[in-house]
């Protein structure tokens, strides 16, 4: 192959993430909804017989399937299905910043408004129950911030043999930093809480 071949091959190539094939890829939305008067951010409570997080705190959303046009047309669909609501319900839908996590995962978060909360019906294999926050008790308290500590552990057949520094190599430790949000006996942490940290950002 020479340099001209080369240069064909590449010049067109939209960069993406490293592996982004392999990623479990979701997509969620923060929704707004009025509450007498005032703005609030809904939430949904994982119900008690899902496999995964029954009774966390989250956003509704979910996977990204293949008839799923765009990540914005999975977090509208996802939030449709699980609050027994209408697309058309579901308005001024907008990009927040996609979260790459850990363990492989994408999740493209939206923001969006939605029309006639009171016409919510959640679905229960799906959502517990719902409730609101007023966005400005968001915007006057910051979440508690402790830190996760990440240990650098090599499988017993690690070849140590091949790197410099063999079994005294200086792994980069890391952590990342867990955000507590809580209100009124409710607690939203994890990546639930780093996007509403993230929106709340914006939002000042």
């Amino acid at each position: 192959m020479d340099i001209n071949q080369m240069i064909q091959k590449l010049k067109n190539r939209e960069p993406s993430i490293l592996g982004e094939e392999h990623f479990f890829k979701s997509a969620v939305l923060l929704p707004l909804v009025e509450v007498n008067q005032e703005l609030h951010i809904l939430f949904e409570v994982r119900s008690m017989n899902l496999r995964r997080q029954p009774g966390d705190i989250c956003f509704p959303g979910g996977r990204i399937d293949e008839e799923d046009q765009t990540p914005m047309h999975c977090a509208v669909r996802e939030t449709t299905e699980e609050l027994g609501i209408k697309n058309t319900d579901i308005v001024d839908v907008f990009p927040l910043d996609y979260v790459v996590a850990d363990m492989g995962r994408i999740i493209y978060p939206y923001v969006g408004r939605i029309k006639n909360p009171e016409e919510i019906v959640p679905n229960k294999d799906e959502v517990g129950e719902v409730f609101t926050i007023p966005l400005d008790y968001l915007l006057e308290n910051e979440p508690e911030i402790y830190k996760v500590h990440f240990e650098v552990k090599p499988a017993d057949d690690f070849p140590f043999d091949l790197i410099i520094g063999g079994e005294d190599y200086q792994w980069q430790m890391r952590h990342v930093n867990e955000m507590f949000y809580q209100y009124d006996g409710r607690v939203v942490w994890g990546l639930t809480a780093k996007i509403l940290y993230h929106f709340i950002s914006l939002a000042k």
